[in-house]
């Protein structure tokens, strides 16, 4: 199993809309970056992210999710209304892709960005290095364990 982190802001699509999708479940649309999107197409079922609210006060990892269906065409890139249109993508020769997730648990506290940065142990976090602006990345399997016990306060 491979560890993943998904970043979304909680205005637009917090942990809590994910809970209230039928079956607690998702697609994960609109990534528009090519390293987010070659990470989502290395994921496979099962695969563990968390679920990490970014662009608000605090911003930090507050629950996990789990990968139900592999990667597969984003179709908000086919259309024009959508935020997410891109004209180069087409049905025949998609550029953009996406997963389902499905919501595992909340995690008993937010485990800050503050937190996160401020921990030796998580030096190798590529959400810590400075720059990254990814909404998806991997996460060590190491970091993974590390932050749940930061999570379940020990």
């Amino acid at each position: 199993m491979n560890y993943w982190l998904f970043k979304s802001e909680p205005d637009v699509f917090g942990i809590d809309d994910l809970a209230a999708r039928p079956d607690a479940t998702e697609h994960w649309d609109g990534v528009r970056n090519y390293q987010a999107r070659n990470f989502m197409r290395a994921m496979r079922l099962g695969d563990q992210a968390f679920f990490y609210h970014s662009n608000c006060d605090p911003p930090g990892i507050v629950g996990i999710v789990e990968v139900v269906r592999e990667t597969y065409p984003d179709h908000t890139a086919w259309d024009p209304e959508s935020k997410y249109y891109d004209p180069a993508s087409t049905p025949d020769n998609p550029r953009w892709f996406m997963v389902d997730v499905r919501l595992v648990r909340k995690l008993p506290r937010l485990v800050s960005l503050a937190e996160l940065r401020a921990d030796p142990a998580l030096i190798e976090l590529p959400l810590v290095r400075r720059g990254n602006r990814l909404s998806v990345m991997p996460v060590p399997a190491a970091a993974w364990e590390h932050i749940l016990r930061l999570a379940e306060g020990g």
